[in-house]
């Protein structure tokens, strides 16, 4: 049922979905389910379809936008994958890489990778200390991030690890323009401009969930991102 209630879904949006990535979805969520009997790792509906909209759909609903082409991608604060494991579901040409501070949640990330064959890796890593790795910082394409931080912290955590001319993408709900306005000196500081705002429709759901698309047009200072605490503490 939950395949082919993803793959119905995903249709209505504009998503096209393959049997085998609706059965890597299905995959997925057992594992959630199994994961969630010994560890608090996220909120799982028991009803199938508010699980495919809310942990799913949602997530790859920046797709039936026209997405781009992106070599590298990183998901900060992927927690229990989410955006990063089914986004990379549906881009196996994009290479992932899931940052989390949680020990648990990157071991069961890298569970889910390894048993899915998707072309990804799981870090346990700080943003911030991502950030100071050369071999990470400015390293990726896209930065993707779901209900981690404030836009204005969010971009301290995500541009230092964007290439110049790469995007940022956060996935916000309805306060996104108030974010936007007060993240303007972060984004001028640490080398962001806004590009685009994107409605993030499900049809047959209400909620008013959005996504800040934002190009990465000058490099990021060294000195930021700041020290784990600071950031949020006292944000730019």
């Amino acid at each position: 049922m939950l395949t082919i209630l993803l793959m119905e879904r995903a249709a209505a949006m504009g998503i096209p979905m393959s049997e085998g990535q609706a059965e890597q979805f299905k995959r997925y969520h057992e594992m959630l389910l199994e994961a969630n009997a010994r560890m608090n790792l996220t909120r799982v509906p028991d009803d199938p379809a508010e699980a495919v909209d809310r942990n799913y759909l949602d997530c790859i609903a920046p797709l039936a936008g026209g997405f781009g082409d992106f070599a590298a991608a990183v998901d900060v604060g992927s927690g229990a994958g989410f955006p990063g494991i089914p986004l990379a579901i549906m881009l196996p040409g994009t290479r992932f890489t899931l940052i989390d501070a949680l020990g648990k949640r990157v071991e069961f990330l890298r569970d889910v990778i390894a048993r899915l064959g998707l072309n990804a890796e799981a870090l346990h890593l700080r943003a911030e200390d991502a950030a100071r790795r050369a071999d990470l910082r400015e390293g990726f394409d896209l930065a993707v991030a779901r209900a981690v931080a404030p836009m204005n912290v969010l971009c301290e955590y995500m541009l230092p690890l964007v290439k110049v001319s790469g995007r940022m993408l956060a996935l916000k709900g309805p306060g996104l323009d108030g974010e936007l306005a007060r993240a303007e000196n972060a984004l001028k500081l640490l080398g962001g401009e806004i590009e685009r705002v994107q409605p993030l429709a499900i049809p047959g759901r209400d909620w008013n969930h959005t996504a800040a698309w934002i190009k990465k047009a000058a490099p990021t200072p060294e000195k930021y991102p700041r020290r784990a605490g600071t950031v949020e503490k006292r944000p730019l």
